[in-house]
């Protein structure tokens, strides 16, 4: 089997890195190799293609290849709330919550995660056109190899943009090197109302692949949460599992930044999070009418989402 991520260098996946790292899928019976295929949408259309056999990335970016969720389910969450930062240059005096800021700015994201940015600039009343606030990919960040938050602070180091919209790895080199301040942290209450219910990290299957093999599912689901269990029991194992995957400059990040993430580690899919991406999709035009939770959820796992 393959799982495919979107960007490898960074905590937005990793109880799925760490299943595979810590053997707990192979302890199921599943052999699971791990494939990085930016950007998300690249990911889901290898998924669509039976390239890959799951996904572990936004749960709205599906949408990109299984229009209307028809042909594929998500079978569990990974963490809970959107998960990503937008971290503007230090120089330009920026404050925390200070939306104003992004006005006549260039901020980078990668495709399909610069929804969740469009979006909530719109349900904070900021004009995104009329302001002049340009969200584009980030210099450089091209080819199914790249690791997109690392990418976005080189680029914000660089001068190449404004800003950035991207994950916490990304965020935290920014911070740290001083090249950037941190506007918007989501998941801990920046933004407006409802935006964490925008998307959420999950693993996704194909409806036939489940359908196939239930018990397989099942396995996936138990595997993913015993990691995130150890990681939220122990955050230092972040530290062996990416001892294999990450550089030496960025791997003594990653058990902090797994420390702050693991208050949301739970693999349970709520009806508030399917009615709140749903709303998120209408409102940018991926999706019409509002397809029902177990129409995009693998609602028959959900007694393994939970200890």
């Amino acid at each position: 089997m393959k799982l495919a991520v979107p960007d490898m260098i960074s905590n937005s996946y990793f109880p799925a890195i760490a299943a595979i790292e810590l053997g707990f899928f192979r302890q199921e019976g599943l052999d699971v190799a791990l494939e990085l295929i930016f950007p998300v949408d690249k990911a889901y259309a290898a998924l669509r293609d039976g390239a890959v056999d799951l996904v572990g990335g936004s749960a709205h970016s599906a949408l990109a290849a299984f229009p209307q969720w028809r042909g594929v389910k998500l079978v569990c969450a990974q963490a809970q709330g959107m998960y990503w930062f937008l971290v503007l240059r230090s120089d330009l005096g920026a404050e925390r919550g200070d939306l104003e800021s992004v006005k006549g700015r260039k901020i980078g994201a990668a495709p399909w995660v610069d929804l969740g940015l469009q979006q909530l600039l719109v349900d904070a009343g900021i004009d995104v056109k009329g302001d002049e606030v340009e969200i584009a990919p980030v210099p450089g960040a091209v080819g199914a190899g790249t690791n997109f938050g690392l990418t976005a602070a080189k680029a914000l180091e660089d001068g190449k943009v404004d800003g950035f919209w991207a994950n916490g790895m990304g965020a935290e080199v920014a911070l740290r090197s001083g090249a950037g301040t941190l506007v918007l942290d989501v998941r801990r209450g920046d933004g407006p109302d409802g935006c964490f219910d925008y998307t959420f990290a999950s693993l996704a299957a194909r409806a036939d692949w489940l359908v196939a093999d239930a018990g397989r599912a099942a396995a996936v689901v138990r595997a993913l949460r015993r990691a995130q269990r150890l990681l939220a029991e122990d955050p230092e194992r972040a530290t062996e599992v990416g001892a294999g995957i990450f550089s030496d400059e960025h791997l003594p990040l990653i058990a902090e930044l797994i420390r702050r993430d693991a208050p949301y580690y739970a693999a349970e899919i709520g009806e508030k999070a399917v009615t709140g991406m749903n709303r998120f999709g209408r409102e940018r035009g991926l999706l019409e009418g509002d397809p029902s939770f177990e129409e995009i959820v693998a609602a028959e796992l959900a007694p393994l989402w939970r200890d």
